[in-house]
């Protein structure tokens, strides 16, 4: 069967938890959201044995060496051995780019027709569409759970707050949920965490706040911060990341503020593209303990722009953060925005050259 994320822990609790699950999709929090059901329930249900296997893109292709050691193998040992502390036995296989590869497409549909008993699988992707489906992900549907986190649209948001919302018992009327909407720009985690802001205040009485009361409790419920500046510039979208460097600098941020955190991702975004020069971005950041939550921003970066050019945008930093504390002549504010653009639209490189001209 297929369920919305925000479903499944309401299905869990009806109609118990079922041996395999399949989450995907490209929007974080659903994703993460709906795993923590899985496990919160598996937990409930007794499970106090939890396994986590990555599969990096090398590890998802068909290995053309009969012989080379196969993590696929490794997962098959681990699900077919018993347990010797608990009755139960959580094993999350993650697949970031939702291809398991010929060898893993076989093996998921062979568990997933026939789940072992005392085992719940749960098989975690970033990335999801009709090409990533085959017969595998059909026999998890027969025998478990599909759910697909597909991105909130912006015509969808306002209901999603609100069901969100009155699980939080934070009433809203709709002029409020559509203030939240505009202010967050499609970023889901910074709704959640205005909604959360909201319940953990506790500003809900027996009538339902508007936005002129919402306004009150909250003086800009879409804060500028530079995790958000720097999620816009490495996912690509250049006008958001222009946006909120100018709602930091109106806040009163100075430059060298900014440029610690943004010196320290154009470098792990450089040593990732050194290491790997265009090969197995995932097995470059597992060795490198890139947060999971960080990973697909960095892949979507590194599709843009080779290795040399992130030694380029390091350079240009350092000039942007010397011209900030006035040790080289420029706009330190200008530079920056003119970097942060050139890195999420590589049309925007001309930019980067005039302003170094």
């Amino acid at each position: 069967m297929e369920i919305n994320p925000d479903q499944l822990a309401a299905q869990i609790s009806s109609g118990g938890l079922k041996p395999i699950y399949l989450i995907a999709g490209d929007e974080p929090l659903r994703v993460i959201e709906a795993c923590d059901a899985v496990r919160a329930a598996a937990r409930e249900a007794g499970c106090s044995e939890r396994e986590v296997f990555e599969i990096a893109g090398k590890d998802a292709r068909e290995k053309k060496n009969d012989d080379a050691p196969s993590i696929w193998k490794d997962i098959g040992y681990s699900v077919n051995s018993p347990s010797l502390f608990s009755p139960m036995r959580l094993i999350e296989i993650r697949i970031p780019t939702g291809k398991p590869g010929v060898e893993g497409a076989k093996f998921l549909e062979s568990l997933a027709s026939d789940p072992p008993p005392g085992v719940i699988v749960m098989i975690i992707a970033d990335e999801w569409s009709k090409k990533h489906g085959g017969k595998w992900s059909q026999a998890v549907s027969s025998k478990g759970v599909i759910s697909i986190a597909y991105e909130v649209r912006s015509n969808e948001l306002v209901r999603w707050l609100g069901n969100r919302a009155r699980t939080r018992n934070v009433k809203l009327t709709s002029d409020a949920l559509q203030l939240i909407a505009d202010r967050v720009d499609g970023n889901l985690l910074a709704a959640a965490q205005e909604i959360d802001k909201l319940a953990l205040l506790n500003v809900s009485g027996e009538a339902a706040m508007n936005a002129d009361d919402l306004r009150a409790h909250i003086a800009d419920m879409a804060r500028f911060d530079v995790f958000r500046l720097i999620d816009a510039s490495w996912n690509g979208n250049g006008a958001l990341a222009s946006r909120t460097l100018n709602g930091l600098r109106q806040e009163g941020a100075v430059v060298p503020a900014l440029m610690g955190m943004i010196v320290s991702d154009l470098k792990t975004t450089l040593m990732i593209a050194e290491r790997t020069r265009g090969a197995d971005h995932a097995g470059a950041m597992k060795s490198m303990y890139v947060p999971s939550f960080k990973q697909a921003m960095y892949l979507r970066a590194l599709q843009r722009h080779p290795a040399a050019r992130w030694n380029r945008f390091l350079f240009e930093a350092g000039r942007i953060d010397r011209a900030s504390k006035g040790r080289e002549s420029g706009d330190a504010w200008l530079h920056l925005e003119r970097l942060l653009v050139a890195i999420a639209e590589p049309a925007a490189l001309n930019m980067l050259k005039t302003a170094r001209a």
